[in-house]
């Protein structure tokens, strides 16, 4: 469980990192029309599964019992996971602004970890 804490510590930043820049890049993507590709829908994929990996990692040290952490870590841990399910589940309504709304929900994910991680280091 030592090794899966230090995974969850140090993933956490990828999945921040990750999003903040698939935000922007989808961001970038709505304002100019070039950047527009297969790579806006893929990026914001593959922070996503990261920030999943994330939540899924944390679950199960939760569950070891071997680990505690703050409520409000653990909240921002469900919002970031039900933000991601709902970016799935209304995938065909947002398709008429799908960069904007990506880069918005990616820049959303990305304070949702900064939040998250705040909990635990302060």
């Amino acid at each position: 469980m030592s090794a899966l804490f230090d995974f969850h510590k140090t993933w956490g930043y990828v999945a921040i990192v990750l999003n903040a820049l698939a935000g922007i890049y989808a961001l970038l993507a709505w304002r100019f029309r070039k950047l527009r590709s297969v790579w806006v829908v893929r990026s914001t994929i593959v922070a996503e599964a990261a920030l999943i990996i994330q939540v899924i990692a944390g679950t199960v040290l939760i569950s070891s019992k071997q680990y505690t952490a703050p409520r409000f870590h653990l909240f921002y841990g469900y919002v970031a996971f039900i933000t991601v399910g709902g970016v799935y589940t209304y995938r065909k309504a947002i398709r008429r602004k799908r960069e904007l709304w990506l880069g918005l929900i990616g820049l959303f994910l990305m304070g949702v970890g900064i939040r998250a991680v705040l909990q635990v280091v302060q």
